[in-house]
């Protein structure tokens, strides 16, 4: 039996009415569009492009602090909690959890560097950068639970599924390196809850989602699998690859261009090209062991310096995660927890900040630090799943703490507070939204105009909200 194919000319009826009844409209609305966002080229997506404003920055390191560190225990002191340790503090506290007395921090403070910042002991070496960072101690969010507060941190939306932060920017700025993906994310053990939901380009083009890369492996082809063909040379998987993105093109033009199959032609692309480069930017043993030691023959010492190679070599976005569970999620022991999750962290992010400075980076690449929400200054009580309530804090909210450093973020400055307990941001109140849209400012980019029109609407990273901190800025 004979299977017809449509001609080449072909045209499906949707295509016709979809041509004739919308086309000038288009057309119309591209003309306005045309100011607001980048060109976007379906056979070269990652082509790399300059942003429309000035930039301080030009590539992005986010430490993901998974599960929300308590702001009272590490960049937030307030000594008021030790006035009421075992009592009730005066303020309405709404929380997830039955809560108690105040709760102290078990760790002391120090001033360091000659801006003075206080920082808790748990964070002594990157505490001697204290002049380097600029730190938030205002933030805010919308839900306390840890799905959509990664979702808002991570896309600007507490549930529907929309573009994230590093393929907003990877589709603005396209990537330096054409054998790398624009935007890996750095994630041991496995994928955090809500998995890639974290950092999917939802209806942005799929060339702009991560590329996740399990780190708990060291050796590069555990790390990514299939980096290297057993089977064919490359000479001869180059001309299968043509072949295949042929039929696979002619597939999709009788298909109104279907951007999941450009999506799967682009990815098959990037998986080629990624053997020449990629098993080299995982392998840390090709650094000297002077900088391997900087940063620790641990897992996050080397999954950061990894982080590190992959800027250095234009990727543009680079999310490192701690941890695939939730393991800032004191709800109990929080002295405990919180000591061995910074011990695992503290040289680690100490090194990147070092190193950045020695090579040159730092001035234009953007260090964000941060976890998803803060947590109580009191004590939670419940018991909730495995844990039993003691000496932990339960989720927060409305009030915790993040930090910058680089690409343009204020050095040696702590903006905004928290009530005198650090329970609710107060003074100078930074929202998600705002953060946003100041890191897309230092990046070249207006959050408002930096827009996506999908399903008949202009979309965009800080949704129809935000403003740029403009004390945030040098």
């Amino acid at each position: 039996m004979t299977i017809l194919e449509p001609p080449n000319d072909f045209v499906s009826r949707r295509r016709f009415l979809r041509d004739a009844t919308m086309g000038m409209g288009a057309v119309a609305l591209a003309a306005l569009q045309a100011d607001a966002s980048p060109a976007f080229d379906p056979a070269d997506p990652l082509a790399p492009k300059a942003p429309p404003l000035s930039a301080k920055a030009k590539r992005v390191i986010h430490i993901f602090m998974n599960g929300g560190p308590s702001q009272v225990d590490t960049w937030d002191p307030k000594p008021a909690l030790r006035k009421y340790a075992g009592k009730s503090i005066p303020i309405h506290l709404r929380t997830e959890r039955p809560t108690g007395a105040a709760f102290p921090s078990p760790f002391a403070f120090h001033r360091r560097g000659r801006s003075g910042i206080e920082v808790s002991e748990i964070f002594p070496q990157v505490g001697e950068h204290a002049d380097d960072l600029c730190v938030i101690r205002s933030m805010h969010t919308d839900v306390p639970n840890h799905g959509p507060s990664l979702m808002m941190m991570n896309t600007g939306t507490t549930q529907l599924s929309r573009p994230s932060f590093g393929s907003w920017l990877t589709y603005g700025l396209g990537t330096e390196n054409r054998n790398l993906p624009g935007f890996i994310v750095l994630c041991p053990g496995g994928y955090p809850i809500w998995g890639a939901k974290n950092w999917r380009s939802a209806f942005l083009p799929g060339a702009y989602q991560a590329a996740h890369v399990d780190t708990k492996y060291s050796e590069p082809e555990k790390l990514i699998a299939n980096v290297r063909s057993r089977f064919s040379a490359r000479q001869a998987q180059r001309r299968q690859l043509d072949l295949l993105a042929d039929l696979n093109r002619a597939h999709s033009g009788q298909r109104d261009e279907d951007p999941l199959l450009e999506a799967r032609v682009q990815s098959f692309e990037l998986a080629y090209r990624m053997q020449a480069e990629a098993a080299d930017a995982f392998d840390v043993g090709a650094e000297p062991a002077k900088i391997r030691e900087l940063y620790g023959e641990t897992l996050h010492g080397r999954q950061m310096l990894i982080a590190r190679r992959l800027l250095e070599k234009g990727v543009r976005f680079v999310q490192v995660w701690h941890g695939a569970g939730q393991p800032w999620d004191s709800h109990n022991e929080i002295e405990a927890n919180h000591r061995r999750l910074a011990g695992q962290c503290d040289q680690p992010i100490a090194a990147l900040l070092t190193d950045l400075k020695q090579r040159g980076m730092l001035d234009d690449t953007l260090v964000i630090w941060g976890g998803e929400f803060g947590r109580t200054p009191v004590v939670e009580l419940s018991t909730f799943g495995a844990n039993t309530g003691k000496n932990g804090r339960d989720h927060n909210s409305y009030g915790f703490s993040m930090w910058l450093a680089g690409g343009g973020a204020r050095p040696g400055y702590v903006h905004g507070a928290t009530d005198e307990f650090g329970f609710r941001a107060e003074q100078d109140k930074v929202h998600v939204h705002d953060l946003h849209a100041t890191l897309l400012h230092l990046l070249g980019f207006d959050h408002e105009r930096f827009t996506y029109r999908y399903a008949g609407r202009d979309f965009r990273l800080t949704d129809v909200h935000g403003r740029v901190v403009r004390e945030l800025l040098t």
